[in-house]
């Protein structure tokens, strides 16, 4: 009945996985429509795929606009992978944010009964983001406008660019010159950065994808939100110390003070993660500083450290409201980067044991509860899949009453959750910036009944975009604190 091509009129109702939407047609058969559509429009789909059961299409153009529907204002939406919700008011992103939550828990999970909290607005909308991470391709993304363009009336050059991948191209990048999430500064560095490049296209040339032979990897840009510290990263494949003394002083003209420190890292490895092996720092300490309510915090080129940090704070509160820690409680910080979590905790609690994998972020933890006069915290290097190494550091510290853990998007490791449930501490909080990871986190923890979803708050703390962060509260079922037991609540 219906085939490849063939052009649909569909209004869309809801959400789908993989950054979808979805909609029926009359009959009944339900079509995933990939491309900027809005829940509340009619679009024009064609279709791409046929299943027995349903249809996937892509967004052609909108036939009718939803009422939350709005005019985006980045001149790369659509194309960029990451503010795929431009065109959509904040109220709807709020709304859909709880709802991928709430659908998750119900759907991956199989939770039921559970009915999470409206999710907590961020205060700004645009320029959030403390860091940025460009990449280096050596194979341009043709915006639609340019594809049948003859090679050589290309505004740009084909075989450079510097921004951000399309989604599902990890080859080729879009060059941008600005991002709308990004600082003034940030936008400033990538700019500078790349008119550098291109003038030493053949000292720097851009390591290639499929043969891994080049200099330009990564830049990545990180802002003090709070502190106005400015730190640069270049990420080549080796170190040409003229050169980078050369971008580094054209950085500093340009930026002047605000310029805080400038790093170059370099690696060899084939993937395209902006990790370094080695560093050499051009200009200042080689970390910046940030704070967090009474915290400053040392952030190394390599560190974790929230993206939003004014939603950050945000968050941490809603932690410690989750966790209900007493004065007496022994916590746990898993997966606890530089040691913002911990230090948040620290006041309210006996004591806290930091778990982390990278050296680099446990020594900045290290230090930052050394800067504050921090006694009562620890840190430790550890893969978590390993977590039976814990049992040690367990024994002379003491069993935890709350754990707090924050594991990558991919969720925590099988071993680390079956070490949760037979070390059994009373709470478990659970931060989450994938609902789908929280979920089969939280239906493996809750096996054999031995714990219970008790709420579960979302946070936006990526406005603009599909993505959303969540707190939820885990307690063993034989151990429940009112909330007027509590002196955060």
């Amino acid at each position: 009945m219906y085939q490849k091509k063939q052009i649909l009129e569909i209004e869309i109702t809801d959400l789908g996985e993989k950054d979808q939407c979805f909609g029926r047609l009359e009959e009944g058969i339900g079509v995933f429509v990939q491309g900027p559509a809005a829940v509340g429009d009619v679009v024009e789909a064609e279709i791409f795929k046929v299943k027995k059961k349903y249809l996937t299409a892509r967004f052609r153009k909108v036939l009718k606009p939803s009422p939350h529907r709005i005019e985006p204002i980045c001149p790369y939406f659509g194309l960029c992978g990451g503010c795929k919700w431009q065109h959509m008011d904040y109220t709807e992103q709020l709304r859909l944010k709880r709802k991928q939550v709430q659908d998750a828990l119900e759907h991956i999970g199989g939770f039921s009964g559970i009915e999470c909290d409206d999710c907590l607005p961020a205060p700004e909308l645009f320029g959030y983001r403390n860091k940025m991470d460009f990449s280096f391709t050596d194979l341009r993304y043709l915006t639609p406008d340019e594809v049948g363009i003859q090679p050589g009336e290309h505004k740009k050059p084909l075989d450079f660019a510097l921004g951000f991948h399309a989604p599902g191209c990890f080859s080729k990048a879009i060059d941008i010159d600005h991002c709308a999430l990004s600082t003034p500064e940030m936008n400033t560095t990538l700019n500078i950065v790349r008119e550098f490049c291109l003038r030493h296209r053949n000292e720097l040339p851009i390591c290639s994808t499929h043969t891994h032979i080049g200099e330009l990897r990564n830049l990545v840009v990180r802002h003090g939100k709070n502190t106005g510290e400015f730190m640069v990263k270049l990420v080549t494949t080796t170190h040409h110390p003229e050169l980078m003394q050369s971008l580094c002083a054209e950085l500093k003209e340009a930026l002047g003070d605000r310029l805080t420190t400038f790093v170059n890292s370099t690696t060899s490895a084939k993937s395209t993660v902006a990790f370094g092996e080695k560093e050499f720092v051009l200009q200042g300490p080689g970390t910046i500083t940030d704070r967090l309510g009474d915290y400053v915090y040392r952030i190394s080129a390599n560190s974790f450290f929230q993206t939003n940090t004014a939603q950050a704070e945000t968050l941490y509160n809603q932690i410690l409201k989750s966790a209900q820690i007493q004065p007496e409680h022994v916590v746990y910080d898993l997966f606890c980067g530089t040691g913002s979590i911990s230090l948040f905790a620290s006041g309210h609690c006996k004591k806290v044991l930091g778990v982390e994998l990278l050296e680099s972020s446990v020594n900045d933890a290290r230090d930052n509860a050394k800067r504050h006069n921090v006694e009562n915290c620890k840190f430790i290097r550890l893969d978590l899949k390993d977590i039976r190494d814990l049992e040690p550091d367990m024994r002379e510290f003491g069993p935890p009453d709350v754990v707090i853990t924050d594991p990558p998007r991919a969720g925590m490791h099988p071993k680390a959750i079956k070490m949760l449930q037979e070390m059994a501490p009373p709470a478990i909080i659970y931060v989450s910036c994938n609902p789908a990871s929280l979920a089969r986190d939280g239906q493996r923890l809750c096996e054999g009944g031995q714990y219970r979803l008790a709420h579960c708050r979302p946070i936006d703390m990526f406005p603009q975009t599909n993505h959303v962060e969540s707190v939820a509260r885990f307690e063993l079922v034989q151990y429940t604190v009112t909330e007027s037991e509590s002196p955060l609540l």
